[in-house]
């Protein structure tokens, strides 16, 4: 039977749809059997209806805090009896029980190289401190805040000219290059987590470097 995944997205999808269009052309033992927003005008939703995908709105502003949109949003989730999880541009911080909940298999892409620059404003940052490199990170999601074991990296070279929404273009091409490969790996069973770290079962390199 093919895994069963979930996507949340917050915004346009385009991670959504690179996502989406890898699965089907690579053939993964695996389907999309709902993408979840908490936002209804989020764009990707739209896109998600025009390729045959099932969607939900569990909208964030309907609960009066973060625990009661968490309970929500694990209800909508479990409905669907998930395998995994996709963050794709999700813009909420998930709660403990959420996240133990699909530990494990709950996937995020943070558009930074963690453990550098978490949180927000991460293109912004990597200009104000002067680093030569940039990038994003595919990562297994834990209780603390995007310090999850890193599944896949991949790094972007700044250009002494950046400006931040530059850097966060050529940032987010490499995202859709990056988060596929990466769930692609752990839907065919080529992960494997030691001690916090993950390994690829045959070696293959866990790093993408980008022009």
């Amino acid at each position: 039977m093919p895994q069963r995944l979930i996507v949340l997205i917050s915004g346009r999808g385009s991670n959504l749809a690179a996502l989406v269009q890898a699965a089907r052309e690579q053939g993964w033992p695996a389907e999309v059997v709902s993408v979840i927003s908490n936002r209804p005008q989020a764009a990707g939703l739209e896109w998600a209806r025009a390729h045959g995908l099932p969607t939900q709105v569990v909208d964030h502003q309907a609960y009066a805090d973060r625990s009661e949109f968490d309970d929500a949003l694990l209800q909508a989730c479990e409905a669907h009896q998930p395998d995994v999880v996709v963050l794709a541009g999700f813009m909420r911080v998930l709660g403990d029980t959420f996240v133990r909940c699909y530990e494990g298999r709950l996937i995020n892409i943070h558009p930074s190289l963690l453990p550098s620059f978490t949180g927000l404003h991460t293109h912004r940052r990597a200009l104000q401190a002067g680093v030569k490199v940039a990038g994003a990170t595919v990562h297994y999601v834990t209780p603390t805040l995007d310090h999850g074991p890193v599944i896949a990296q991949g790094v972007v070279p700044v250009q002494q000219d950046d400006t931040e929404e530059a850097l966060a273009e050529r940032v987010l091409q490499a995202e859709h290059q990056l988060l596929p490969l990466a769930v692609g790996w752990h839907v065919r069973g080529e992960l494997q987590l030691e001690a916090g770290v993950v390994r690829h079962r045959h070696g293959a390199p866990q790093a993408l470097f980008f022009h």
